[in-house]
């Protein structure tokens, strides 16, 4: 049986908490979601890259889920950018 992710494999910081309420995260931040279709293999490939690049941790990805095409997958990370 294969793993899907080796999220457990890697440390990732404690994320600080911000003084900033929800209305003004969601005010001043915009989300923007990255997403890769393929096979598992692919998608698992493409992710473990990112993480080498230094782009993502390999837990911040969503577990694979299924696509509307027969023997696709996807998986999804959101980062945050500031809104200008």
């Amino acid at each position: 049986m294969t793993t899907s992710f080796l999220a457990n494999a890697f440390q990732t910081p404690t994320p600080s908490v911000s003084s900033s309420t929800p209305a003004e995260i969601t005010s001043s931040r915009e989300p923007v979601r990255v997403v890769i279709f393929g096979s598992k293999t692919g998608v698992n490939s493409t992710i473990l890259t990112l993480y080498k690049l230094g782009f993502a941790q390999v837990n911040e990805w969503s577990p694979l889920l299924p696509s509307s095409n027969p023997g696709e997958f996807m998986s999804i990370l959101v980062r945050y950018i500031l809104r200008t």
